[in-house]
């Protein structure tokens, strides 16, 4: 019996190694509030964001990729590009792009979708639509692609994002006229209702992306998730965790898994952060952790444990 059991693990380890998520769902594109695939079905992605690459850029290769696939069970991955500081794309413009090409190449590769997050808390215009000019014009036809124009505005008002938004999908779409593209609003992606009040218009298979870390936003920013819905926004969870805002403190597991609750509820997507091993409690790997992947349960921190368990539950991952 045994024996059985350890042949039926190896060869759901093996189906999962060759599931194509992209080629069962295709391009994707938004109906209402809901994220749907070629043929019109809810798809919710699961995964998770890869650190600042600036700072962890060891991660930011095809073997991590692969084991967020075929261990995590991750059918969706987030290249976090950091923009202003040392290393970020400002300063060092080539190799930047060189490590969120590799994972975006290995996601493409793995036949999962792959968000590319242009990792910031300022308006720096110009240089994001230089960017998203050079991934579109390489990796537009591709349906693995989602754009995250902006990550979580922290003092701009939602004028300001909207603006900058609108001259970031006009950028896009001119090259790019079909794959996600999602938006940010103020106040680290949490006044998602500024947004559902004033969205932007005339244009489709736009987002909206909604964050929180579960010990510190709570009911509350639910409640503005369902005020946004109600108001036919539709929402995207780009990144996640279950400790304090801060990205540290204890996990806050009942927050945690009331939030997931709530996306599965609402079929909305949603990003764990984050693969990188810094001494922090969001930090998913312990130093241990190889820099490709193959890691043990004795490499993850509670969070990586908590986090794999529940993108495997809800992606299918059965061992």
């Amino acid at each position: 019996m045994k024996k059985i059991q350890t042949t039926l693990f190896l060869l759901f380890i093996v189906s999962m190694a060759f599931a194509q998520p992209v080629k069962e769902h295709g391009l994707l594109k938004v109906s209402g509030t809901q994220l749907v695939n070629e043929k019109g079905q809810p798809v919710v992605l699961r995964g998770m964001s890869f650190g600042w690459h600036n700072w962890w850029p060891r991660f930011y290769n095809a073997g991590t990729v692969s084991w967020l696939k075929k261990d995590w069970g991750c059918n969706v991955v987030r290249a976090a590009m950091g923009v202003e500081p040392d290393g970020g794309y400002i300063k060092a413009p080539d190799w930047s792009k060189e490590r969120i090409r590799a994972v975006i190449d290995a996601a493409i590769g793995e036949g999962i979708y792959v968000i590319v997050d242009w990792h910031s808390h300022n308006i720096r215009q110009e240089e994001a639509k230089q960017f998203f000019t050079e991934i579109a014009t390489t990796y537009g036809k591709q349906s693995n692609i989602i754009y995250e124009i902006f990550n979580e505005p922290e003092r701009q008002s939602w004028a300001e994002v909207k603006a900058y938004s609108i001259e970031l999908i006009k950028t896009i779409r001119a090259i790019d006229p079909d794959n996600i593209i999602l938006v940010g609003s103020p106040h680290w992606d949490q006044d998602i209702h500024l947004a559902a009040d004033d969205p932007i218009q005339g244009y489709n298979n736009l987002m909206y992306t909604l964050h929180f870390y579960a010990a510190t936003h709570k009911q509350s920013l639910r409640d503005r998730g369902d005020y946004a819905l109600k108001k036919q926004l539709p929402l995207f969870i780009s990144e996640s965790a279950g400790m304090e805002a801060t990205g540290n403190g204890p996990l806050n597991e009942a927050e945690w898994n009331a939030w997931i609750n709530w996306a599965e509820k609402n079929k909305i997507s949603w990003i764990t952060w984050s693969v990188s091993d810094k001494d922090e409690t969001c930090s998913v790997l312990l130093p241990t952790a190889s820099s490709t992947g193959n890691w043990a349960d004795k490499d993850l921190k509670p969070s990586g444990l908590k986090a794999r368990e529940l993108i495997r539950k809800y992606n299918g991952w059965k061992p």
